[in-house]
């Protein structure tokens, strides 16, 4: 696991969060098909239990938890907002002390509205400057916002492939740069609101190699892996300066991932018995020295049977990562609650909680609550011989 050789002194210490380790609501909003939504909170029952399931995050130590704002319900006409179904979120989570990161724009927008329109960009802004002053007024001074939620992975899945909204083939770069410069108007119009807001810019990591020796593969490849990098490199101001983006607005780098997240630039899975694979403590220590910025693995998890034995795996990595000197500063369960699967309905048990009953009562997914305990425990023991 760890190398011994690793002086205490480089060991990182995460400070950032109210916990390290965290939980990730399902929140997407995204349709499937035309004309068919799919509502996650909706699907998962937290939008009826929230006061159970913020207080299932506190009696697991959870304090810190990534849950989404609606936008498509939210703003029905243009330029008007209802909070109603925001609210009883913001207030579940004061009443359980609860650390909250909100999400503004997990795959879905208001109907009617084009994505693909400068009106898009502006909307959004505006949406997310309302939703400043909103927790301004409710006495939040420094939140936690994630404006976009997973670019690349959206601008692939909606406009490369058309597997959900806005069901477009060979637009993904297109849809990539709309939905980054929007991200950027957001934040800038937060700031205004609320100069202390602190962003975390979501996507995946990942590590793709080539699945032969030629040039032609190699560089594939990497021009693969590259992708990954570039809507941080974008907000950060690093690049294609036009949409906006400058360095304080890259706070923290949050990463999805999943054992799905390495590849050959054929499509062909890399597993990790190939030598090709790379450990996920070096690619956060990559991310890390590229960024300079804290690093938050903002989802996580495997389905049920495999949950216990992805999240032990995962820490393992992490405190290697920390012993290196890499400022990573938590890991977040995702799901958090089970769902149906939102592609295709299909029951996917993979959350620390399981759908409701029909008392409102979730089952618990011992063996995942038992890793993590454990794993809690073991960070409490390196806390406190550090201290």
């Amino acid at each position: 696991m760890c190398d011994d050789t690793h002086s205490s002194s480089s060991r990182h210490h995460p400070r950032l969060f109210q916990s390290f380790f965290q939980g990730s609501f399902p929140c997407s909003s995204a349709c499937r098909s035309p004309g068919k939504r799919a509502d996650l909170m909706i699907n998962s029952g937290h939008d009826t239990l929230l006061d159970k399931d913020y207080a299932l995050l506190a009696e697991h130590q959870l304090l810190t938890a990534r849950d989404g704002a609606r936008w498509y319900l939210i703003e029905t006409s243009p330029g008007e907002y209802c909070w109603d179904s925001f609210l009883p979120q913001l207030q579940a989570a004061k009443k359980h002390h609860i650390q909250m990161i909100w999400e503004l724009a997990h795959f879905g927008w208001p109907d009617g509205l084009d994505i693909w329109q400068p009106e898009f960009v502006d909307r959004f802004a505006a949406f997310a400057t309302a939703f400043a002053r909103l927790l301004r007024e409710e006495g939040e001074i420094q939140p936690l916002i994630s404006p976009m939620n997973q670019i690349s992975f959206w601008s692939w899945a909606g406009a490369e492939i058309a597997w959900f909204n806005p069901f477009e083939t060979g637009r993904g770069r297109e849809l990539k740069q709309q939905l980054a410069k929007a991200a950027i108007a957001a934040m800038h119009g937060i700031r205004h609101e609320l100069p202390e807001a602190r962003f975390v810019i979501t996507d995946p990591l990942v590590h793709v190699a080539a699945s032969g020796y030629s040039g032609a593969a190699k560089s594939a490849a990497q021009q693969q892996h590259e992708a990954q990098f570039e809507v941080w490199d974008w907000i950060g101001g690093r690049s294609l300066p036009e949409l906006g983006g400058q360095k304080d607005l890259l706070n923290i780098i949050g990463l999805t991932w999943y054992p799905d997240h390495q590849w050959f630039h054929n499509g062909d899975p890399l597993e990790p018995h190939h030598p090709d694979y790379r450990p996920l403590h070096r690619l956060l220590q990559d991310i890390g020295q590229r960024y300079q910025r804290p690093i938050l693995l903002a989802e996580t998890g495997a389905e049920a049977a495999r949950c216990a034995d992805w999240l032990n795996r995962v820490c393992d990595e992490v405190r290697t990562a920390l012993d290196l000197g890499v400022e990573v500063e938590g890991i977040s369960l995702y799901p958090l609650v089970d769902y149906p699967s939102w592609d295709d309905d299909r029951r996917s048990p993979a959350g620390l909680f399981g759908l409701p009953d029909a008392n409102g009562n979730r089952t618990i997914n011992e063996a995942c609550a038992l890793a993590l305990r454990s794993q809690q425990i073991k960070l409490k023991q390196n806390q406190d011989r550090e201290e």
